[in-house]
């Protein structure tokens, strides 16, 4: 069932609804919509994010397009459920839609837009009840860096259902960390950003980051010292 945004007053009509990935599917099918011509004074984000606050539809449809599927891999490395994560990404389009005026256009839009959804998926977390599902067969691979394995961004729907077991096993252990451990361990390993990237994400010192990356990994090795 397609969502549809409200109303927003001042920016005209909303756009009728987010496709939003089902699974790895890619966009739903349908005529592509026009391309939204913009100026080239700053980044493509910012600037379609200006022109969608004064209510240019296609300029918003295009944010959807540039981040549905970035913002669908990070909700579903943090809930590990792709109706949760597919809720996120919606959820997270919602807001943006509704807080554009609040967008400040000195600050990077990804690290924003990244906030907004890295704070609902920790919300969601936080409201579960601690699961611990480390119940994997081990697997024998001496001398093999565990970080090494963790799988990234690049993956394609093949290889998405030949993980390796030791891939399950890490991403099984990423499950059970603290909500304020596994967020930076998301951001750093699976989303690749740097420290001072997730320390934008989650307003937070680098040495907070730092700190907390440490300790993941410290939680993640006593977790793993005996599956791997």
């Amino acid at each position: 069932m397609r969502r549809v945004f409200p109303t927003r007053p001042g920016l005209g009509v909303p756009p009728a609804g987010i496709a939003m990935p089902s699974g790895r599917d890619g966009p739903s099918a349908g005529r592509p919509a026009k391309k939204v011509r913009v100026n080239t004074l700053k980044p493509i984000e910012t600037r379609l994010a200006k022109l969608a606050r004064k209510g240019d539809q296609r300029a918003f449809a295009e944010i959807v397009d540039l981040y549905k599927d970035k913002l669908y891999h990070l909700a579903y490395r943090m809930t590990s459920n792709r109706q949760e994560a597919e809720d996120v990404v919606q959820e997270c389009f919602l807001r943006v839609y509704r807080n554009l005026d609040r967008y400040d256009e000195n600050q990077k839009f990804s690290t924003w837009i990244y906030r907004i959804a890295t704070n609902l998926c920790i919300d969601r977390l936080r409201k579960r009840r601690p699961v611990y599902s480390l119940d994997a067969e081990s697997s024998d691979h001496e001398g093999l860096d565990g970080y090494a394995m963790l799988p990234s961004d690049d993956r394609t729907p093949e290889s998405e259902l030949i993980l390796s077991e030791t891939q399950r096993i890490i991403r099984d252990a990423i499950d059970t960390l603290p909500v304020k451990y596994k967020s930076v361990m998301v951001l750093r390993y699976l989303q690749d950003m740097s420290l001072q990237e997730i320390s934008d994400v989650l307003d937070m010192p680098v040495t907070t980051i730092k700190t907390r990356v440490h300790r993941g990994r410290e939680f993640m090795r006593k977790k793993l010292e005996h599956k791997l």
